[in-house]
């Protein structure tokens, strides 16, 4: 009963959220070129933060506060966080020239596999407007078939898995809390 509770108090933040859309979609502690990504695609900007914080976030320095880290890739479930864009780029070639396609990449983990066209040359890739951009397409695309944000986030990490698609969503959901709440 107590746990059923805490889920319903849960859903009952993120709908004043979603009902009070000037408040809920708050983007005061959302990076510019998100927000300017964001607003270029028709997403709110603390959902596609929040996205980017759940798929990159890495704890940076001073502060230690956690922020989406564009020198990211994940091969095979392994997560690789990298010091530049050189060394990132290095990696990827690598891996690339040894047949290996599934590759999550950059700040909104894009996969090389199924999204090799948009993502272009594995430099491009790591871009991070670029890549801010390819995943805001996908999830814009998710969006014009979803009709709801947060079927969208979910859409975005797994389209044909849906517990998969609600574990991901409820942690994208979590972060959004805290943006909102430090926002």
């Amino acid at each position: 009963m107590v746990a059923g509770l805490k889920h319903l108090g849960v859903w009952l933040i993120v709908l004043a959220g979603l009902a009070f859309s000037s408040a809920g979609w708050s983007d005061g502690s959302v990076p510019v070129g998100y927000q300017s990504i964001a607003a270029e695609h028709g997403i709110p900007a603390t959902v596609l933060y929040a996205v980017a914080l759940t798929e990159t976030g890495k704890p940076v320095e001073p502060a230690g506060v956690s922020r989406p880290w564009p020198w990211t890739l994940n091969v095979a479930g392994q997560g690789y966080f990298f010091q530049s864009r050189q060394a990132a780029w290095r990696a990827l070639t690598d891996w690339l020239q040894a047949g290996r396609r599934s590759i999550d990449i950059g700040l909104m983990q894009v996969n090389w596999r199924y999204h090799e066209e948009r993502l272009g040359t594995p430099w491009q890739a790591l871009d991070p407007y670029h890549n801010l951009r390819v995943g805001a397409e996908i999830l814009q695309g998710c969006y014009i078939a979803q009709q709801d944000w947060w079927a969208s986030v979910g859409c975005y990490h797994a389209p044909a898995n849906p517990q998969r698609a609600d574990r991901y969503r409820r942690r994208v959901i979590s972060r959004w809390q805290r943006i909102l709440s430090t926002g």
